[in-house]
């Protein structure tokens, strides 16, 4: 480390050695410097590392922050979480938790251990020694980068930044925003070097919302550094309560290796859904041809169709990636024919219901229908992007009635602001809908029931693999007159046996704007003009830890007081399938050893092979 770095003592010994041979003067002048930049005594990174005598500051308490600052404070360390979000503030101070696979006896415990705390003031940081920023990174209208969350946070936290603290910024974003937006600020206010006074890195969020398999702990954290010094701390730290750290050469790979993550996976999905229509033209199923696809063991990775894609990453990040190439005059056409394919299925979907119901003799317009699932993916309660909320506008705005019913949302809010209600889902439900679309496959719904009694069913999700019933349309499948003569694969065996289930197809979801439906479904040709997105947002939950409009889209488990009443109300739904379901009430809605599993050599190691140098021997930058 330079001679300002953090902890003076962490030198290796030849520095040791010549500093032992330096007259005694410019030792003199050297320490006398390190009292006035270090008022007080202090410990080697390794020390504090090894005792969790740092302290820690989370700012953003939602699907990212949340679990990492209880990952943080369960590993030793006292960690305080900054939300401007008084009413999660509050939660967590009774250790109620509002994000799933988060338990409440979890943060109870670190509340009464004191290793957890949280409020809305930024004055919390003076006390820190790691900053980890968490907030939301989405899109303006204008379809660009906001990273004013991000400024935001930085704005609110540099006052009171101490000298020798490590920033870490985790929201996803474009190249270079760790540089721009959080490093050369911090500087030109504090009038401080990187590395040198404070320590800055980027190590990207890669959160799985409802994984089992995956979490903060296990999931390889990637890490850049402004400079070496930056690398070293920021990759001890991760490596002190993470299975495994990866780091990287700077900051700016780090954050594109994050974009260049979900760019993948929306492209890949793009072709499946680009291919899917085609498919079923050519009568041709595709749940059958990308199982037979998957059977191959090398050179190939499964995507799957589905009503398009969602969530804060897939939809989000390759705009990122294809707007940050473009200010250095790149233009990726691949990644923006990906993203209007993506966001084309929405429509696809409601201009395929559209049929389904008119094969039957009913007209779309005053037409019950049911949307199985509004969350964006299986069995989480995450509203952001979900390609279900524009299925949902679209029919509704074709006039048909319209109705929803989510395990995980009880209510979400429309674009005229009434809450809507969560139907039970029940044999009564099924029966009393002329269609019911699968636009989510949670685990919780019973898809041979639904089949038992819906009329129709319009799979998007292939949801319904081994379920009996002529009346299941699978999105994917051949086009045929006669409904009774298809089959999806899903409900099908395959080569050896098995059945191809919905819980590989998780991934694939996304919003739409602004789509057309086909020329010849006249009634429904206006409903695809100009429809807004972002009216379908939950605007009660503000974005984690900044002011603005919510990018959440959030529903709590109980959605606050007014959730938790209408959760409660278990409408019964009448036999007779001419009469309507009550829409629901509107109402108001108020996130060991010095290195526990990674030992110090190997941190230092994977520094070296990125620097071929250790830590011991960082200097400028």
């Amino acid at each position: 480390m330079s001679e300002n770095s953090l902890y003076p003592e962490e030198k290796g010994q030849e520095e040791k050695e010549k500093q032992a041979q330096a007259p005694a003067e410019h030792r003199g002048r050297k320490q006398q410097r390190l009292k006035q930049l270090y008022p007080k005594p202090q410990k080697t990174t390794l020390q504090c590392i090894h005792d969790r005598s740092l302290k820690a500051v989370v700012i953003g308490l939602g699907y990212v922050g949340l679990p990492m600052a209880v990952e943080m404070a369960q590993s030793g360390y006292q960690v305080h979480g900054i939300d401007i979000d008084a009413g999660k503030v509050a939660k967590l101070h009774v250790g109620h938790s509002y994000i799933i696979g988060i338990e409440d006896e979890v943060l109870q415990t670190l509340l009464e251990a004191n290793l957890l705390t949280a409020g809305t003031d930024y004055a919390a940081v003076a006390d820190a020694d790691v900053i980890v920023i968490c907030v939301p990174t989405p899109l303006t209208d204008a379809h660009q980068p906001d990273i004013s969350y991000i400024s935001s946070a930085v704005g609110g936290m540099t006052p009171y930044l101490q000298l020798g603290s490590l920033v870490i910024l985790e929201s996803t974003t474009y190249p270079g925003t760790t540089e721009e937006h959080v490093k050369q600020p911090v500087e030109a206010a504090r009038g401080w070097t990187a590395g040198e006074h404070f320590y800055v890195c980027y190590s990207p969020e890669r959160v799985d919302p409802g994984s089992v398999h995956y979490g903060v702990k296990n999931t390889p954290k990637i890490i850049g550094g402004s400079t070496p010094a930056c690398l070293s701390y920021g990759s001890q730290f991760y490596g002190s309560f993470l299975n495994e750290v990866v780091p990287v050469s700077s900051t700016t790979v780090a954050e594109t290796a994050k974009l260049f993550e979900n760019t993948f996976r929306s492209v890949n999905i793009a072709l499946v859904n680009e291919l899917t229509p085609a498919c079923e033209q050519m009568g041709v199923n595709i749940w059958e041809v990308l199982g037979a696809a998957a059977t191959k063991p090398f050179g190939y990775m499964p995507f799957y169709p589905g009503p398009g894609i969602g969530g804060h990453c897939i939809p989000i990040d390759p705009i990122y990636l294809s707007w940050a190439a473009s200010r250095q005059g790149s233009e990726l056409q691949f990644i923006q024919l990906a993203d209007a394919t993506n966001r084309q299925m929405p429509g696809r979907v409601v201009q395929r219901a559209v049929e389904l119901l008119e094969q039957d003799g009913v007209s779309v317009r005053g037409a019950r229908v049911v949307l199985a699932g509004m969350a964006y993916k299986k069995d989480i309660d995450d509203l952001r992007e979900s390609p279900a909320l524009d299925v949902f506008r679209l029919l509704s705005a074709a006039g048909a009635e319209v109705v929803f019913t989510d395990p995980m949302v009880p209510v979400f809010r429309q674009d005229d602001g009434s809450m809507l209600q969560s139907r039970p889902a029940s044999p009564e439900l099924w029966t009393w809908a002329d269609l019911v679309i699968i636009t989510t496959d949670h685990s919780a719904f019973d898809y041979q029931e639904m089949a038992d009694h819906a009329p129709l069913i319009f799979d998007t999700r292939n949801a319904t693999a081994g379920c009996r019933g002529d009346n299941i349309v699978v999105l994917g499948q051949p086009v045929l007159h006669d409904r009774g003569t298809t089959q999806s694969f899903g409900q099908e065996k395959g080569a050896g046996g098995k059945t191809f289930e919905q819980s590989k197809h998780a991934e694939n979801v996304e919003c739409v704007e602004d789509v057309e439906l086909a020329d010849h479904v006249n009634h429904v040709e206006r409903v695809a003009q100009g429809i807004e997105k972002e009216g379908f947002q939950d605007t009660e939950h503000k974005a984690a830890g900044l002011e603005g409009h919510s990018n959440s889209g959030q529903v709590t488990r109980e959605a606050d007081s007014a959730g938790a009443e209408l959760k409660g109300q278990h409408e019964k739904y009448p036999d007779t399938k001419r009469k309507s379901v009550p829409s629901g009430e509107g109402a108001e809605n108020e996130n060991g050893e010095s290195y526990g599993s990674q030992d110090a050599a190997r941190v230092d190691q994977d520094v070296k092979n990125v620097y071929g140098k250790t830590g011991d021997g960082y200097g400028e930058s």
